[in-house]
């Protein structure tokens, strides 16, 4: 399908909301098995907003055991590992993700015969991920999985586009971002000196890196 621009904001956001779901409920129809939508964007565009206002609608639709959220952000490598590795100062960057796993989790539910799959979560409070927090049962048709790097070209990465039926890219303008990205590293525990400093060092080259993705898109949803 050719890339479709899409504006979700204000008082029509739901009445939107509703017409995604109304066409991710005809693609599952039109799929013999499970149906994989990838969210992709920078940091603090609402990705996980709207994967989550995507599930709601359709399980509204269809019974809440029919969709899935499935998060990048499970993928994290421990904080030990980082620290091992001397990342934990870019935690977030593609290279502080065991690609490799996701790209793994998400062929088994491609290619394996529909059976239960444990999901890691992360957890932002405590900075750390939730080892088999999300079971994704074989009624779960429709997955929806929301992170960063679904576009990126680099290896391991580059696989995850593959298996995936759409990726819909979440935008949203820079100075909107860099305000979400320090609001949630203070809400996260760090001072307002350190949250600026880890938004503009980290967070905000990562947006740009994942910027150069948006031409891959099969959708880009705008505030």
């Amino acid at each position: 399908m050719g890339r479709v621009e899409q504006h979700l904001g204000g008082s029509d956001a739901d009445a939107v909301v509703r017409s995604l779901a109304d066409e991710l409920l005809a693609a599952l129809d039109a799929s013999s098995g499970r149906f994989l939508l990838g969210i992709t964007g920078p940091p603090g565009a609402g990705k996980s907003t709207l994967a989550g206002a995507l599930a709601a609608a359709v399980g509204e639709r269809c019974g809440a055991g029919v969709v899935v959220v499935a998060p990048l952000d499970g993928f994290h490598l421990s904080n030990e590992t980082l620290d091992r590795l001397g990342l934990r100062s870019v935690k977030g960057a593609p290279r502080t993700f065991d690609a490799a796993a996701f790209a793994g989790s998400l062929r088994r539910l491609r290619e394996e015969p529909p059976s239960t799959l444990l999901w890691p979560d992360f957890d932002r409070v405590a900075e750390a991920t939730v080892p088999d927090a999300i079971p994704i049962c074989p009624e779960s048709r429709l997955v929806i999985t929301e992170g960063n790097y679904l576009l990126l070209d680099q290896p391991w990465w580059r696989e995850v586009r593959g298996l995936l039926d759409q990726v819909w890219y979440v935008d949203a303008p820079r100075d909107v971002l860099r305000r979400r990205l320090i609001e949630r590293q203070i809400a996260g525990g760090r001072r307002e000196e350190d949250a600026v400093r880890h938004v503009d060092e980290s967070d905000l080259p990562n947006a740009e890196l994942v910027a150069r993705t948006r031409a891959l898109a099969d959708r880009v949803i705008r505030p």
